[in-house]
């Protein structure tokens, strides 16, 4: 359309131009033979059909005629429709000129958008929350609700959000002086029985996964408890109770070696999971997002899947109890910057062959 626009105002000039060499009489002449065309096409076309570029001419050049002159184009179309066809292009490029600002909130950027459902797609077991921490980790500052009304408009439903229970409001406000810890269990790819000893910290959510044995011992368990006790040490914490349940394994040595550090044991009711629910939430975690998704050959297989989780949950993976951040890792001081999310270029990094995926900012 603009291209035939340009190429019938070309034409225009220079048929201006090619009447410039002719002199008054011949002008007059042409003119009233034009006339006499036009009153010969009104006897024989019923109502003329104008495309826009005729419109655009006829406007222009009309539009600089007085209005007594006008009356003899009436042959195809009346003075009152020039005049409204250039009233018409005149409010036109006044309305391109002053095109009012676009009000309310602004639309979420394309590349948050797509970022959005590329997380959801490559992480089918993520709900909003989930994917809105992994962008608020990556400093990218929307709302939840944004990420979720961007799932609900491409009929992706959001994972529904557990309840927590009054027990765990409990722990909440006491988490800076509580550890927990347990036994889970976990099946090579043989069938045989590997079992796994973790403690987390209330507060931080820090995990750590002490070890793994297919015949755990009471001596090997309380030099596991030694082992902790030097690390919590090392990393400065002030631990003062230590959550477990009544397993046989955990002897009054390991109560010993624990209660020489400062940390008071507390034991769990019996068959009442509940009173140590964030370590078997963290077991369940580690279920789904690891071990469901692993084959398991041995021992020495089982550790390094292990340590790799252990590594990925405590540096890189956002919590919601945190407010989204990892337990050794803090958030962005700020948002990113605007250029960098209008044209964000963010990397997946691979843990355990992609069982475990890291989103960053390319470098």
């Amino acid at each position: 359309m603009l291209l035939r626009l340009v190429y019938l105002t070309a034409r225009t000039v220079f048929a201006f131009l090619r009447l410039l060499s002719g002199s008054d009489r011949d002008k007059e002449i042409e003119i009233l033979v034009l006339r006499h065309q036009l009153t010969i096409l009104h006897r024989q076309v019923a109502k003329p059909v104008f495309t826009s570029g005729d419109r655009f001419v006829l406007a222009g050049l009309l539009g600089r005629l007085p209005g007594d002159r006008l009356r003899h184009f009436t042959v195809l179309v009346r003075p009152d429709t020039v005049l409204r066809w250039h009233r018409d292009l005149l409010r036109r490029r006044h309305a391109a000129a002053c095109t009012p600002r676009r009000r309310g909130r602004p639309r979420t950027i394309s590349s948050v958008h797509l970022l959005v459902l590329r997380l959801a797609r490559e992480n089918p077991s993520w709900g909003y929350r989930r994917i809105h921490g992994e962008l608020v980790a990556l400093g990218v500052t929307v709302a939840a609700s944004t990420v979720w009304e961007i799932l609900k408009g491409h009929s992706i439903n959001p994972s529904p959000e557990r309840q927590h229970t009054a027990w765990a409001d409990f722990l909440r406000s006491q988490a800076e002086a509580l550890l927990a810890c347990d036994f889970f269990e976990v099946r090579t790819l043989t069938g045989a029985r590997l079992y796994v000893f973790a403690v987390i910290e209330h507060a931080t959510r820090r995990i750590r996964i002490l070890g793994a044995a297919a015949h755990p011992t009471g001596q090997w368990v309380t030099q596991l408890g030694r082992n902790l006790v030097m690390d919590l040490q090392d990393a400065g914490s002030t631990a003062k109770f230590l959550i477990r349940d009544r397993d046989a394994k955990f002897t009054a040595a390991f109560d010993a070696v624990l209660a020489d550090a400062g940390l008071r044991v507390v034991t769990t009711g019996i068959r009442i999971p509940r009173m140590n629910a964030i370590m078997e939430r963290w077991i369940l975690t580690c279920q789904r997002e690891l071990l469901d998704r692993t084959l398991i050959w041995n021992r020495r297989h089982l550790l390094h899947a292990l340590r790799e989780f252990e590594t990925f949950y405590n540096e890189r993976r956002p919590h919601r109890t945190l407010r989204q951040a990892a337990p050794l890792r803090q958030l962005p001081g700020r948002g990113a910057d605007q250029a960098q999310v209008a044209r964000l270029d963010v990397r997946r990094h691979d843990r355990l062959g992609g069982v475990l995926k890291e989103y960053r900012h390319a470098a």
